[in-house]
């Protein structure tokens, strides 16, 4: 999209008060930065595959074993070594770009290229507002969570489920998120990848949502699942399952190692990448085994902690510069990139924005296709905040904005305003500024720009309290995307089928 026509893209209102650019996807023009030289690249990718080769990967799941055994890798006890040629064979099939269906087509994503994903917080165990603080969550709050999710149009995926609702059963409650995910939006959702049962789950769920069977949800696929590897070098169980059947399914692996500098990889940026970079590609070159050409994604989530406590730290400048070079080892592969907006802070204060926004620097300058937690993560990933949520959104629109090209024709110029206005005028009444003030430059949801004394004779409400209102203005606005009934029926009754069968087993 032209700079011209992001401008003349008119504002959408899903509340009164909150205005909102509409939904859609703003393609990435700029380059990404290189933090780090070919030469570099190439070292670290080097250094990953002796790792592989040498070292080798714990594999804790036989049928895992199996498979890379049957690729040709070599399987030791739970060791398994995967040498450079075999990688690169495997790689060769990754597709560099790939859609995403959604229920609703006209939400359907696009990843890889200049396209970038935003998925709100996904997995977190408490929730928070200002109005009670942080605490378990329930179903109820997680669904109006959701809905806020479908409401603010900057999102474009929902992250996984974005709490945990503590007032249902542990081993079905993952049916219940699913059906809610369903119900509250007409978005992409990302499934959870916790076994294979919870991955099947998903998986069934979502091929009755599009009116389909899972055998037809494999050719075009509309799930993604986040898989951790267990750092340093390790693929648990539960995972490995999970990896498996979304890549038998046709479906998307998001590979992502939680290396996390000076505690589960090296102190040293460089040796942290090597090892993100060897596990990525252990679980990368896994899905390409079980299907050839399935779409998976290079998961870059390396951050440091604080030497002093132990405790992890996020939003750091070691974070952006390990995001940004992430991209690039991404880009080396061939892989499309997953990054993520991080805070280690305790309050939706300064630093919850600071480190958010550093966080959010590095991966879209780093080139990212997917920016998981894009908004509402707060301490460290443990708590989906509703304040943060409205932050983080304020901050994904002017990211948005930011990336739109200069436009330049003749018109942008303003040859013939500068005339009009002459030395020593204004252009505030000018044919070419009324023309063009109602959609020329960003309007914020959040932020308040009045003058000082105009934000004091106003109440002086700070940052955080708006974000409670707007959260409030667009739950109070929100409705649910219209869903065929004999959709949801033929929903209800597989939920009611699986709860009846004891739903999944806790790993």
């Amino acid at each position: 999209m032209s700079g011209r026509a992001a401008r003349r893209r008119p504002h959408a209102r899903a509340a009164p008060g909150v205005p909102q650019r509409r939904f859609g996807q703003a393609e990435r023009r700029i380059e990404p930065l290189r933090v780090i030289s070919d030469d570099q690249v190439a070292a670290i990718h080097e250094a990953a595959l002796k790792v592989l080769a040498g070292q080798g990967m714990r594999v804790l799941h036989p049928p895992a074993r199996a498979l890379f055994a049957g690729a040709g890798a070599r399987v030791e006890g739970e060791t398994v070594r995967i040498d450079p040629a075999m990688a690169a064979e495997r790689l060769a099939t990754v597709p560099d770009a790939f859609t995403l269906r959604a229920r609703n087509p006209a939400r359907d994503l696009r990843l890889g290229g200049g396209h970038c994903v935003y998925a709100s917080v996904g997995g977190p165990a408490y929730v928070m507002d200002n109005d009670r603080g942080r605490r378990d969550g329930t179903f109820a709050e997680m669904c109006d969570f959701l809905r806020l999710v479908q409401a603010l149009n900057v999102i474009h995926q929902e992250g996984g489920g974005p709490f945990e609702p503590m007032d249902l059963p542990a081993h079905t409650r993952h049916l219940d998120i699913y059906h809610a995910q369903i119900r509250h939006l007409d978005k992409s959702w990302q499934t959870q990848t916790l076994g294979r049962a919870r991955t099947m789950d998903g998986i069934e769920m979502a091929a009755i949502m599009l009116g389909t069977t899972t055998e037809g949800l494999a050719g075009r696929p509309a799930l993604l699942g986040i898989i951790n590897t267990n750092s340093p070098l390790q693929l648990d169980i539960p995972m490995a399952e999970g990896l498996i059947a979304l890549a038998e399914h046709g479906q998307v692996n998001v590979v992502t190692p939680f290396t996390l500098a000076g505690a589960m990889a090296p102190v040293t940026l460089a040796g942290a990448l090597v090892l993100q970079h060897a596990e990525a590609l252990a679980g990368i070159v896994l899905t390409q085994i079980v299907r050839p050409g399935v779409p998976v994604m290079y998961g870059g989530f390396t951050s440091n902690v604080d030497m002093r406590s132990g405790a992890p730290a996020f939003g750091t400048p070691e974070y952006a510069k390990a995001a940004q070079a992430s991209g690039q080892l991404a880009r080396h592969i061939g892989v499309p990139f997953r990054s993520s907006n991080v805070t280690a802070a305790n309050d939706v204060d300064a630093q919850a924005a600071y480190e958010s926004q550093m966080a959010l620097w590095g991966a879209l300058t780093g080139g990212a296709h997917l920016l998981e937690h894009a908004a509402g993560w707060l301490h460290g990933g443990l708590t989906a905040s509703f304040e943060k949520l409205v932050l983080d959104a304020e901050m994904l629109q002017m990211m948005d904005v930011w990336m739109e090209p200069v436009a330049t024709a003749p018109a942008d110029l303003a040859l013939d305003a500068i005339r009009e206005a002459g030395a020593g005028g204004h252009f505030f009444g000018t044919r070419h500024t009324m023309e063009r003030y109602g959609s020329a430059f960003h309007a914020p949801m959040l932020s308040n720009w009045d003058s000082h004394p105009q934000w004091l004779a106003r109440g002086s409400v700070d940052a955080r309290a708006r974000a409670n209102a707007v959260w409030k203005d667009l739950l109070a606005a929100a409705e649910d995307p219209p869903l065929d009934p004999a959709i949801d029926e033929a929903l209800g009754a597989f939920v009611a089928r699986r709860k009846a069968e004891g739903g999944a087993p806790m790993n």
